[in-house]
């Protein structure tokens, strides 16, 4: 499956289009070997590991150096600023990086022109054109998908909402994207869709009314999932639909559920790796939108060494301000005019095989 899914993303990147760029050589040494860093914002989640697997992967079949390097924690800037600049020390060609927010934008500011070329991967900057281009996935639509299929599933029943997003102290594209896609899809007014939280809390989704009961930062760790559930609950025991960050946060949410006692609660998520698939099928989580991480490594990874030889750059996605990697909702429960897979094509699709 792997090796597909790097055949894939090289075929991918080979009909991208494309715009002329100049002949610098800059990060080849003089064997013409490419060098890269790939900068993730963490080491611990599944997500992260397996893109850092695939640049590896990607970078030895395309005969290039690659350097890994994260932040200790989802959110550790200073972390990722250090590993930039000693991406620029090296000379490295260019950079791969999920940022871990907007106090890395500096160093990736330093980093072009310094004459890197900066790839982010799943989580677009803000603003985008902080960097050269984005490989991710289309987050708003990744989280409209799931509240879209929790609106028809509801089928009118009234919603009592946890939303459990990244963070509370900073300010992410990926966070605010999925959590304001999220309400999208119920029917919610989001307001500012920049920005979390400040959507009425209480009024009508598509087909009933709804309650949010709370915001809560999970960190995107199963432990900061676990302690903001059971900060939601005791502000309202009657949640009955989670929406959460990503599937660790999910995990640790469910098991505060679970010691709550609380039946047949509504929990989706996002991320589609192996884990997060298996528990859609043993029921706790009951939807996820599945994103490509190995097709985001790749195609950075291939982008890289092809300009670095003095070829050409990707360009966007018409109509976006990132190149789309792709997103399917993965359940086993369908819903009426939402687009899903089934758990077994999520099985062979996803991520993160032990």
């Amino acid at each position: 499956m792997r090796r597909a899914l790097i055949a894939l993303a090289a075929a991918t990147l080979s009909v991208l289009p494309l715009a002329a760029c100049g002949d610098d050589q800059a990060g080849s040494g003089g064997n013409g070997s490419v060098s890269v860093a790939l900068i993730t914002k963490n080491s611990t989640n599944p997500f992260f590991v397996t893109m850092q697997d695939g640049a590896k992967q990607a970078a030895a079949a395309e005969g290039m150096k690659i350097t890994i390097a994260a932040g200790k924690a989802d959110g550790d800037e200073a972390g990722q600023v250090q590993a930039i600049e000693d991406a620029i020390a090296r000379g490295d060609a260019g950079i791969l990086i999920t940022p871990n927010g907007p106090g890395v934008n500096p160093a990736i500011k330093k980093a072009r022109d310094a004459g890197l070329y900066v790839i982010a991967l799943d989580t677009p900057p803000d603003p985008a054109n902080t960097v050269d281009i984005t490989f991710a996935t289309d987050n708003f639509k990744a989280g409209e998908l799931i509240g879209k299929w929790t609106a028809t599933t509801l089928a009118g029943k009234p919603a009592v909402i946890a939303m459990l997003d990244l963070f509370n102290d900073k300010i992410v594209s990926v966070d605010y994207n999925r959590d304001q896609g999220f309400l999208t899809g119920m029917g919610i007014d989001a307001k500012d869709k920049k920005r979390n939280g400040d959507e009425e809390k209480t009024g009508k989704y598509t087909g009933g009314t709804y309650t949010i009961a709370c915001n809560e930062p999970t960190n995107g760790a199963e432990d900061g999932g676990r302690t903001a559930m059971e900060r939601c609950l005791t502000k309202n025991p009657g949640i009955n639909v989670v929406y959460t960050i990503n599937e660790p946060a999910a995990v640790g949410a469910q098991k505060a559920l679970k010691a709550a006692n609380v039946q047949n609660p509504i929990v989706v998520s996002i991320d589609g790796g192996c884990d997060g698939v298996q528990q859609v099928k043993d029921g706790l989580i009951n939807a996820t939108s599945q994103q490509y991480p190995l097709k985001m490594a790749e195609l950075g990874v291939k982008a890289i060494k092809q300009i670095a030889g003095g070829g050409q750059k990707p360009q966007v996605t018409a109509g976006l301000d990132f190149y789309d990697t792709g997103v399917a909702l993965v359940t086993d429960k369908p819903a009426t005019g939402v687009d899903s897979i089934d758990v077994a094509k999520g099985t062979e699709l996803c991520w993160g095989k032990k």
